[in-house]
């Protein structure tokens, strides 16, 4: 197995900047590039390591290339072509892409990579941007075995948690999971609190008085008071979480999944990128409903 020294990082999002930063803090040598100028000088007088104009250039050399852009489109973008990063990876290196796509992206991308004896994994994560920067995200793997005992030294760099879910897609279907769970749990908190709101009680009485039973949840734990507030210029947008049951809705398609509770919360989503709200964080949610008569 290769002794992984020299890693690339493509995409530095708000996700994707921190990431990045705590590899190159990490002791790896750290080559990043984004596909818009906007983070170069703030990578600079951040952190360690260097800055490419491309994502082949930023791939050459490296071990491990990381991506974290934003859709399957955004992927084959930095990682087909002359200037992607597979003109640039030899035999032996490992490509790990860190968005959030579809489970069949994931298995073309590996196909296409094990035909130049290049390793891949999907590896979507959980925890947002908070996660990223704490150095505390969930990753779902999806790939072989061999590969993901050369990931682990990087991925260590910014996770609290790493699994590996099974072949090619499995890391992207398990992503899936999560965000159908996030939905269920976002939507009824946001019911939830608006109700306690409307019936007039106090709502951070109410959380201390259910957060300790069985209602208690990671977003309860670190979402209510903010929804309370009506403060939602933070965290994980509701454009990306589309983006994402957009996916999920298309696979459950596909296997034959009845996700009616998921189909309706993306339509509440839907409803607050109406409201201004494409940027908000998920838990946003409320606001829709503050702006009904009745819930």
């Amino acid at each position: 197995m290769t002794t992984v020294q020299h890693v690339a990082f493509i995409g530095l999002g708000a996700m994707g900047f921190p990431m990045a930063g705590h590899i190159a803090r990490g002791g790896l040598s750290t080559t990043v590039h984004n596909r818009s100028p906007g983070p170069r000088e703030n990578w600079k007088a951040t952190y360690p390591g260097s800055w490419a104009a491309s994502a082949r250039e930023a791939a050459e050399g490296a071990d491990v290339v990381c991506l974290c852009v934003g859709n399957d489109d955004d992927v084959r973008s930095v990682v087909y072509g002359d200037t992607g990063v597979l003109a640039s990876m030899g035999p032996e290196t490992l490509l790990i892409d860190h968005t959030t796509t579809s489970a069949e992206l994931a298995r073309e991308l590996h196909a296409v990579c094990h035909e130049k004896g290049v390793g891949f994994l999907d590896a979507p994560v959980s925890g947002g941007q908070a996660g990223a920067e704490a150095g505390q995200l969930t990753v779902m793997l999806g790939g072989n075995n061999d590969h993901v005992d050369m990931a682990i030294p990087v991925l260590h760099c910014y996770a609290k948690s790493i699994k590996h879910m099974g072949g090619p897609g499995t890391g992207q279907l398990t992503k899936m999971v999560n965000q159908i769970c996030i939905a269920g749990l976002v939507q009824g908190l946001a019911e939830a609190l608006n109700f306690a709101q409307r019936a007039g009680l106090n709502g951070e009485a109410v959380i201390e008085a259910i957060s300790q039973g069985a209602a208690q949840s990671w977003q309860m734990d670190n979402r209510y008071k903010t929804m309370l507030a009506g403060e939602f210029d933070f965290g994980f947008a509701v454009d990306w979480m589309r983006k994402d049951l957009g996916i999920v809705m298309k696979t459950a398609n596909e296997v034959g999944a009845a996700l009616p509770v998921t189909a309706l919360v993306d339509q509440f989503y839907a409803d607050v990128q109406q409201m201004g709200g494409g940027r908000w964080d998920t838990s946003s949610l409320i606001a829709r409903l503050k702006t009904k008569s009745s819930a």
